[in-house]
């Protein structure tokens, strides 16, 4: 037996949590959309399911930006909250609870896993170093300080990296730092700081990754982290921070990303002493209920790592399954202001129906971890194709002989064969459905919509129409064409909700999964209206123009659901002044080693002329680290220094080739030094 055909099971859903530091956009709601389908339709099953969620409502970008505002920080996150929560229902996403990580529920959950933690020695402190702004009296991260780049002298600098030579340091080598924060001159301070020993759970999470939980590729990836070895994390962050303070420790905060996923805890508690539902069910460490997180894939290692090893240490269960989703690109391009596809939620709201979205996100979506390119030509056509020249096309082409013919009412089906395999093919989507392969029952459906439309074709009813002695023939036809046009939006309901509605109000039935085989026969329907309108071009192209005005950003420490538009990014066309500005440098390669715990990256050592700088290279499949010693290779040498997991890679070496063992190093000519530009 499969899960999809299960008795009534007892399911709890969460997305991750918005930060409430500034509006959502299109990037965002793929996550909430793929959720929001998935619990819909489990809902459409019968089964006991609840989708919560909450904004994630602490740190430092949050209380430095109600400073500014000049408001207080719960004033801030209860405006971020009421604007996220009319963007999520604009685009029909239904949730049984939507709350806030700033609440006595998260404070008691947060509390009390802290003091399991402690309580079973996973809890260590230890004194760090940092700088301190002496005005504001608080630490700061690199990001909040500024001034002179020790190396090449640029002014304004950050406290970690030199935009403008590419050069790395710590705070403490900058040349004149200040406070981005106040402007005061910092001082190095001491403080202890609180971390969770998650290496104390190596052996429990190689088990529990490869458990089922996750999909394949993640779990794969944890496993190298893993093979790398596991970190301690540090959980504490000093006064003045916007957060829940740790208990015996005045001054210590926690760091939001504790408090976070708590969050779906506290959502669900306070939902449960709402309704009068069973937390402890849900939540006990033998449950049978099923628990399912969907998020990006930027943040499982928060997810995936520390979030099963704190619930496992605290006596909760872990998570049935935590899915990841991939990054959403537009045109084939990274999110962009200038270009105008940075959307927010409420500007598509503004020009365009959600469930055009919905449902091409639904046509893209796989149970994997790619990431989606949301194609506006592509989107306009598909859904102009499918959803008005399919699906809606048969009910406008039926409807009106009923209506006019026959007062509204469906005689008696005769195409008995045909509807039961349209009902036969809810086993294949129930199954599409459950494993989130929303593209693959999209297309199942949408081969379904074509048997009905070419069934219409063959059959002629205008024709019919016009013939004596046909009108119990023209009833049927439309009366089998009106029962598969019932049968494809009862698979659609999921996705296109409203659609739904208005189809019930339409067939005066309800769209019922588990009776979908009881057809409607003698059976009186109302006068047919539309149900959507086609996209028009013009529309996206003012949604586009809207969206190049100037856009607020979220800044600073970020959680629950990242702003994937800056992440992973596809490069576009550029003119030869932005290629001129790339420096590309003649450099000696002086050592060349493996990275611990790296399957296709080696370490170089280089030589650019007036220095050295370390970069990491993917060349470990053509190379072995002793044949490259000595060697010259061509390098990006102004290229903006990367953090990586295993250190800052300082530029970027030249190679071409297929890959695997045909990546060739670019060698200059006989007689090249280090340092030599390449023109």
């Amino acid at each position: 037996m499969t899960q999809a055909s299960k008795q009534q099971r007892d399911i709890l859903v969460t997305s991750a949590l918005p930060y409430a530091n500034g509006p959502i956009h299109l990037g965002h709601l793929l996550e909430y959309i793929q959720t929001d389908i998935w619990t819909r339709y489990q809902k459409m099953r019968g089964h006991n399911c609840y989708y919560v969620c909450a904004d994630d409502a602490h740190g430092t970008a949050i209380m430095l930006r109600a400073e500014r505002e000049g408001i207080t920080p719960e004033q801030l996150i209860a405006r971020i909250s009421e604007e996220h929560q009319q963007d999520f229902a604009g685009f029909h996403i239904r949730f049984d609870n939507y709350y806030s990580t700033h609440s006595e529920e998260n404070q008691f959950f947060s509390e009390y896993i802290y003091r399991q933690l402690q309580e079973n020695g996973h809890i260590a402190t230890r004194n760090i170093t940092q700088f301190f702004d002496p005005e504001k009296e608080m630490f700061l991260a690199d990001r909040f300080i500024k001034g002179t780049c020790p190396k090449c002298k640029a002014e304004d600098q950050y406290g970690d990296n030199c935009e403008a030579c590419g050069a790395t340091y710590t705070p403490a080598e900058l040349i004149n730092p200040r406070s981005a924060v106040s402007g005061a001159t910092p001082v190095e301070k001491q403080s202890e700081h609180y971390f969770f020993t998650l290496p104390d759970f190596q052996d429990f999470l190689s088990q529990w990754t490869r458990s089922g939980a996750l999909q394949p590729q993640v779990a794969n990836k944890l496993a190298e982290w893993l093979e790398a070895g596991l970190q301690e994390w540090d959980i504490s962050r000093d006064a003045p921070y916007f957060g829940f303070e740790i208990p015996d420790a005045p001054g210590k905060y926690f760091y939001v990303w504790l408090d976070a996923p708590i969050g779906y805890l506290a959502s669900f508690k306070n939902l449960c002493n709402r309704e009068d539902i069973n937390f402890e069910h849900f939540w006990k460490a033998d449950s049978d209920a099923e628990v399912y997180h969907f998020i990006g894939k930027d943040i499982i290692n928060f997810h995936a790592l520390f979030w099963p090893s704190m619930l496992h240490d605290a006596g909760f269960r872990t998570p049935t399954a935590v899915w990841a989703h991939g990054f959403v690109t537009v045109n084939g391009k990274k999110m962009s202001k200038s270009r105008g596809t940075f959307i927010m939620a409420r500007t598509y709201l503004d020009h365009l129906n959600p469930e055009y979205l919905r449902y091409y996100f639904a046509a893209k979506l796989t149970g994997g971890v790619d990431d989606m390119d949301l194609n506006l030509e592509d989107f306009a056509a598909r859904v102009n194709s499918d959803l008005i020249g399919k699906v809606v096309n048969i009910a406008s082409r039926s409807a009106g002989f009923i209506t006019k013919r026959f007062d509204g009412k469906l005689g008696q089906v005769t195409e008995t064969a045909k509807l039961k395999a349209f009902i036969d093919a809810g086993k294949d989507i129930e199954e599409y459905y459950e494993a989130r392969e929303f593209g693959r029952a999209m297309r199942r459906i949408m081969e379904l919509a074509d048997i009905a439309n070419q069934y219409v074709n063959d059959e002629q009813p205008w024709v019919i129409a016009k013939q004596e002695g046909q009108d119990d023939n023209l009833q049927a036809i439309c009366t089998n064409a009106i029962n598969m046009f019932r049968l494809l939006i009862t698979y659609l309901a999921p996705v296109l909700p409203k659609m739904a509605e208005a189809s019930e109000a339409f067939l005066n039935s309800r769209l019922d999964w588990n009776h979908r085989a009881e057809l409607l026969e003698d059976h009186a329907i109302s006068k047919f209206k539309a149900l959507m309108n086609r996209v028009d071009m013009a529309q996206i192209e003012k949604m586009l123009d809207a969206s190049k005005e100037e856009l607020p950003a979220a800044t600073g420490e970020q959680s629950g659901q990242s702003d994937n538009t800056d992440l992973d990014p596809i490069a576009g066309e550029i003119e030869f002044p932005d290629f001129a500005k790339v420096d590309l440098r003649v450099v000696k390669i002086l050592k060349a080693e493996h990275v611990e715990g790296a399957d296709k990256l080696l370490r170089l050592t280089l030589d650019v002329g007036h220095g050295e700088r370390n970069v990491f290279a993917g060349i470990k499949s053509a190379y072995k680290p002793e044949d490259l010693e000595g060697r010259l290779t061509v390098m990006v040498a102004n290229l903006k220094p990367r953090k990586m997991k295993f250190g800052m890679s300082e530029g970027m070496v030249l190679a071409a080739g297929p890959g695997g063992k045909e990546i060739f190093i670019l060698s200059p000519d006989s007689g090249a030094t280090p340092g030599m530009r390449v023109m």
